[in-house]
């Protein structure tokens, strides 16, 4: 396969295998538009995306504008004359300037098998409901929320211990590989775009930092769920005597009682339908403990409720 000339747009660590999978299978890299700086929490010093990082390190032109509805910006990026643009979490919404300007159009590539889970967090919504399975989809995208035509996708099982952290990482690597397998089959004429199935749309909003928190009258399996899920962000937390405690795993148990009521002294909670048992905890600013080491320093005996 000739090689390409194409625009990569991505800002997080879910698109550093695209962009190095492309760079490895010889695609010219015109440029790499990414998010601009943010201030990191430690001293509020901007610090650019990790996209941003890579492209530096590997000599490539980045471009950060803060939105692309700029006319300016529109013709800069059209001005780069690419075959076309690969976009991975980029985080702005693409005008319809910037998606008609390469030739073969934008892809993208989301954490899901679409149509279900479109939006922000399809990784932590499909643990969160339950799904057995979810995948990646290459996208060729369009004026909507991830409504444009498939390219291809590919399923990956959801193991019940499995949490977002890990989904994340194998479907990064996934998305790499599909995206490649997109480029070549686009180019070459082999694949062709198919309209998304009308039936089986979800939605999967972003997520917010008070999304973690725990409500004791919903059912001990949603709770587990919600651990693996907000794993390692937002994070699953209650709180007690004004402390935020994180729960980083957790296990379901048969049993019953009010909700939020420790039934046993060694961190079993009754929910809305059966016992979540706490397996390792993390208080504000400490390390992560299993649940005994916990307790030797912020005992919470059977009897105790929590709101």
């Amino acid at each position: 396969m000739n090689p390409l000339r194409l625009i990569f747009m991505g800002s997080p660590e879910f698109a550093l295998p695209t962009l190095a999978a492309l760079l490895a299978a010889g695609h010219e890299v015109a440029c790499v538009y990414t998010q601009p700086p943010r201030p990191a929490r430690r001293g509020q010093k901007e610090r650019p995306s990790p996209v941003h990082a890579l492209a530096e390190a590997k000599g490539l032109k980045v471009r950060t504008p803060a939105s692309l509805k700029d006319e300016g910006e529109q013709a800069a990026f059209k001005a780069l004359n690419s075959d076309i643009a690969g976009a991975v979490a980029y985080g702005l919404k693409l005008p319809t300037a910037i998606v008609a300007a390469p030739r073969l159009g934008c892809l993208n590539v989301h954490a899901s098998l679409l149509p279900r889970w479109r939006g922000a967090a399809p990784i932590q919504r499909a643990i969160l409901e339950g799904d057995t399975e979810t995948g990646v989809t290459i996208m060729r995208i369009d004026e909507g929320l991830d409504t444009g035509p498939i390219i291809i996708a590919e399923k990956v099982p959801i193991g019940p211990r499995a949490t977002a952290a890990m989904l994340h990482d194998q479907l990064a690597e996934l998305g790499a590989r599909l995206m490649v397998e997109a480029l070549q089959g686009l180019a070459a004429g082999t694949l062709e775009p198919t309209p998304q199935p009308a039936t089986g749309v979800t939605v999967a909003p972003k997520l917010g930092r008070d999304d973690g928190r725990f409500d004791w009258r919903r059912p001990a399996v949603a709770l587990e769920r919600q651990v693996r899920a907000f794993n390692p962000w937002p994070g699953a937390w209650f709180e007690h005597a004004g402390h935020r405690i994180k729960v980083l795993a957790a296990a379901v148990e048969a049993g019953s009682g009010a909700p939020g009521l420790l039934v046993d002294d060694a961190l079993g909670i009754a929910c809305g339908a059966g016992v979540l048992r706490l397996i390792e905890v993390q208080r504000a600013g400490r390390a992560a403990q299993p649940a005994a080491a916990f307790l030797r320093g912020f005992p919470l005996p059977k009897g105790t409720r929590l709101a």
